[in-house]
This record gives C-alpha cells, structure tokens and sequence, in this order.
C-alpha cells in the first residue's frame, strides 16, 4: 500500500492505494467512524460485488451500516438520485457525526458527496472509488455535484473526504471500455505538467490495458500525486486547478449534446482533448506532430479522438453553459506546449469553430 496526502492544513486527508485494501475496511476507515455508524452510498453495479463485504467488515468492528443502492449511469446523476439519499439519510435518522461512503464510481463519488455538504449543512464523508477515473481524478479534490439538463456538474459544492481507499482489485471486474475512459483522466496529467509522465504512459500504455498490478499502481499513484498537488495549492480553482479541466470543456458539451450516458466522461474527455490541442495548434502553441502524439497516445488507450458531428453552433451554445464561463467569456484549458497547460480566455472565434468543424465527424 501507498499512502499520499492531500495537504490542506487540519483538513488534510490520506489517500490509500494498493490491492486488497478492501480486506483492510475495518483497519483502515476505523478512525474515521467515531460514532460507530455509517451510511453506504453505491450502484447496482458495484453492490453486488463489493457491498456486502465492505458492510461485514465494519460490522464485525460493531459498526452500524446503512445502504442505499442507486441506479447506474450518468443519466441518473440529478436531483432524483440525490433526493433518494437525503431520504434515507432523514429516515434513519442520520446524525451530523455519521460519516457517508461512497462505493463507486465518479457518479457516486459525486453524488455522495454532495448530499454529504448539503445533509445538515455537513456531515463527513469517505471515499472508496471502484473505477479507474474515480481512483485517478474524482475521488480527490472535494469537487462533488450533480447534473442540470442544461449543463453537466453545475449544481455543487466543494467538500473535501475524510480519506480515500483505492483498492486497485475493484479494477479487475471494469469493463474494458471503462478503463479506457480511466486512462483520459491519467494522460491528462501527462500533457497538462508532467511531460516525463507522459512518456511513461507511451511506454507502458500496453500493460496499462492488460491490466498489469504494478503499472496500474503507479500510474494511479502519480496521478493521485499530480492532483493532490495542485488541489494543495489551489483548492477552489481560481487558478492553477482549472487546468484539469483539459478538455472537460468540449467533452461536456459532448456529454450533454449526446445525452447524459450516451459517451462515458472518459471518451468525451478524450475528444475533447483532441479538441483541445488542435486549437492549441491553430493558435501556434503546438505542431502537427505534437498534436498527433496527443491523438496516437490516446488511440493506444482503447479512446475516441473524433468528436459527435453536433455542429459548430451546438458546440459553441453548450460550451457556453461551462462553469468557466467568466464574465461572459469561454475560457479554454489548452496547452502551450506538452506537459504546459495554459489557460486561455481570448480565443478568435473564427480558430475555435475550425477546431469543431475539422475534430467532428
């Protein structure tokens, strides 16, 4: 196991990773459960694999557990799901002290936590991602939401977890398509500040999707690593944050276009990413050969780099619902070279619809 922290002052927390931590529940989450009760947020994906053995492990420690089960699927991350748990949570008469867990992936890592904000106007909460994504970018940071028909992640908060338990066993039962939508958010890393990174996944990007223990470890780790870095030194994205947002701009406009569900985030990341340094190029930032490498790396991880043929004015109106929207202006993660994200918010819009017209088909 590998433990890193994100330091946030007396609000920094431990990431655990490793294979087998799920055995290791009671040991390792048994400090953050003073009250000796906890509710248990999943899907009806992940519970039939996971929930009942995480559940018996705490209650052989004398830890009380709740469950609630939600459907699985982007499609679902709304207000009703997130009703659901407040339901819950008010029926059994859940207490400030009762710490949630969220058993899963980014949906429920989002949704979880976000009723843990909310619920009593706070209460702690846990995270155990399941999904190679979760592991890598949503289960660390504090950003929790849901979605609106009108724009993806634009109803939440900022709440950080107590602790995170990343057990890459859970990985061996991710459909193969599911750890490919993973890998996006790791090179992401790569190209937005950690060049050397990047030519790692390059090297390793063959293990990586055999699933290899060791590589998966170590890319989750320098992942966790890049992020619990920057959410160190920028915990409200007001400015370095954002650009992990590489790509998230067009994706999300892919992911609402399509229909919440229709492309995994990872896959719509991945286009978006494309996106993103063809824009870069037209800007002069990047060559072709740069921008070809940001395609190859990501063909190579099982992902789409051709965007849904929306069409320029539909990208460009669902764009303009991102929350880094300021003052009226888009403003894009893009990337000055490899490995060097910049933020930019004066794109000549003529540049930006050439990027949509020649990414889509």
């Amino acid at each position: 196991m590998q433990t890193l922290t994100v330091g946030l002052a007396e609000r920094s927390y431990p990431i655990h990773i490793g294979s087998g931590l799920l055995q290791r529940t009671a040991e390792l989450l048994l400090p953050y459960l003073p009250g000796k009760r906890t509710v248990i947020v999943s899907n009806t994906t992940v519970a039939p694999l996971y929930l009942d053995r995480l559940q018996s492990n705490l209650e052989r420690q004398g830890i009380r557990c709740n469950r609630i089960v939600l459907a699985d699927g982007e499609q679902y991350k709304n207000g009703d799901s997130l009703n659901a748990i407040y339901n819950e949570l008010l029926t059994s008469r859940s207490e400030r002290g009762t710490p949630l867990i969220a058993l899963g992936g980014g949906v429920i890592g989002d949704m979880t936590g976000f009723a843990a904000a909310t619920y009593l106007r706070g209460v702690p909460f846990i995270q155990i991602p399941t999904t190679l994504l979760a592991q890598v970018d949503s289960s660390v940071g504090g950003k929790t939401g849901i979605n609106h028909p009108l724009g993806k992640n634009m109803i939440g908060a900022f709440h950080q977890p107590k602790v995170v338990l990343a057990d890459t066993d859970t990985l061996d039962t991710l459909p193969d398509k599911e750890l490919s939508a993973g890998l996006a958010e790791v090179i992401k890393y790569g190209l937005i500040r950690d060049l050397s990174f990047l030519a790692w996944l390059e090297e390793n990007m063959d293990k990586l999707r055999a699933r290899d223990k060791a590589s998966l470890q170590y890319a989750i780790a320098r992942s966790c690593q890049n992020k619990a870095e920057v959410v160190a030194a920028d915990e409200h994205e007001s400015g370095e944050r954002a650009l992990l947002n590489l790509g998230h701009t067009f994706g999300h406009a892919i992911e609402n276009g399509m229909g919440y569900g229709v492309w995994l985030h990872g896959e719509a990341v991945a286009a978006g990413t494309v996106m993103a340094a063809d824009l870069s190029r037209r800007l002069g930032w990047l060559n072709e050969a740069d921008v070809q490498r940001v395609r190859t790396v990501l063909q190579r991880a099982g992902l789409p780099v051709r965007s849904p043929a929306l069409g320029a004015d539909k990208y460009v109106q669902l764009m303009g619902l991102d929350k880094k929207v300021v003052a009226g202006k888009m403003r894009f993660v893009l990337l000055q070279s490899l490995g060097r994200g910049v933020i930019a918010d004066e794109v000549p819009e003529m540049r930006l619809r050439e990027t949509l017209e020649a990414c889509s088909d």
